[in-house]
């Protein structure tokens, strides 16, 4: 398990998101360039001059490729300055380094927030390096040797901390994002494929009785221009959402009291029939809306797939805990139907994520029926 996580975790890429160099990137040099060679000319205890310029140069001058090349500024950084605190061995040189050198921590940082695995791990091996000779040339205790990797590694810690966190939130993001994409698939599905199938049988009638009955293909005609009307409406009330994410909570959704409109006239087949009993005042939103197309998208599959149906009965009956929708058709009971196909799936999904229950299956007698019961407040059980 130790050898899988070590093996996830040096294949692991970098992040696509790196920000690209800024003039706080190249302030931070001015500022830790100036305050470099203030101090050697005011501080008598530093290291001499040479080592001083190469140590904090090579450290700061770097740094505003930290985020682009995470392990070259890091090898650069930390290997000019254990090369350096190696001559001060060396040479028995005596005196700190200038306090820019402290920007390490910021290249350490950037190569767990930025780096890959791979190059978090190389550069991991440099900052260790470096760390035990500085202890050396610095003749430190034991105290300040832990507290010197302590700082160093809870840089690491924190980069690799927010790197994966950012990483949780693009994660989260696509998974909102395709989520929604889910729900404008469904939303789609239901509005246009009714309206859409209405349309279809309107203009089969009317062309049926064109030549016979002018008068009823023009009525016909006046009912396909209000299906087409209505989807135009609820297509564009759809994509104005999509338009104004920010208003998404305004955008009126249809209820219980809109299941009434599905009903038709009995001039076109099958007819559909609503009754509605029961209270519906306290209902919640989403649990009217999943009602509606529910109820939508069970007369539209009957009006595509039960054959020699003639009509279509859909009962909404609220009760103190729940809310059942049921819907018959008097169709063949060898219609050929499709009871594992996408609306249903969706339908089902949709009952579900209200914490209620769905059916659809052949009725005792003849036809078809769908069932679903959902709880008023819409909180999954």
């Amino acid at each position: 398990m130790a050898t899988n996580a070590f093996r996830s975790l040096w294949a692991e890429p970098r992040p696509t998101n790196a920000p690209d160099q800024g003039p706080r990137d190249w302030a931070l040099v001015a500022v830790l360039i100036c305050g470099s060679v203030l101090e050697a000319l005011l501080r008598e205890d530093m290291a001499p001059l040479p080592l001083l310029l190469i140590a904090a140069l090579a450290v700061v001058v770097p740094l505003p490729w930290r985020r682009a090349h995470p392990l070259a500024t890091a090898a650069v950084a930390f290997g000019t300055v254990t090369a350096v605190d190696v001559v001060r061995v060396l040479t028995d040189s005596q005196g700190a380094l200038p306090t820019g050198v402290s920007a390490t921590l910021v290249i350490a940082y950037a190569l767990f927030r930025w780096g890959s695995g791979r190059e978090a791990a190389s550069g991991l091996g440099v900052i260790l390096l470096w760390l035990a000779v500085t202890c050396v040339a610095e003749s430190s205790s034991v105290a300040e040797t832990v507290a010197g990797y302590a700082f160093f590694l809870f840089a690491a810690t924190l980069g690799a901390a927010i790197r994966y966190r950012a990483k949780v939130r693009v994660r989260d993001i696509d998974q909102a994002r395709a989520r929604e994409r889910e729900l404008l698939a469904r939303e789609l599905h239901d509005t246009v494929a009714h309206h859409v199938s209405g349309i279809a049988i309107q203009a089969q009638a009317g062309r049926a009785v064109a030549a016979s009955h002018p008068e009823r293909a023009i009525e016909a005609l006046a009912a396909i221009e209000d299906a087409a009307t209505r989807t135009l409406t609820e297509l564009r009330a759809i994509v104005g959402v999509l338009r104004a994410p920010q208003v998404t909570g305004l955008a009126p959704q249809p209820g219980v009291a809109e299941v009434e409109r599905l009903a038709t006239d009995g001039r076109t087949r099958p007819c559909v029939d609503v009754t509605l009993s029961g209270e519906f005042d306290d209902l919640s939103p989403a649990v009217g809306a999943a009602i509606y197309r529910l109820a939508q998208e069970s007369i539209t599959n009957a009006r595509r797939h039960a054959r020699h149906a003639t009509r279509v009965t859909v009962a909404v009956t609220g009760d103190a805990d729940q809310v059942r929708l049921t819907i018959d058709d008097d169709g063949s009971a060898t219609g050929g139907r499709a009871p594992a196909g996408y609306g249903l799936v969706g339908m089902r999904e949709r009952a579900s994520l209200l914490g209620g229950t769905f059916h659809a299956g052949p009725a005792a007698e003849r036809g078809w029926r769908v069932e679903a019961v959902l709880p008023r407040a819409g909180t999954p059980r």
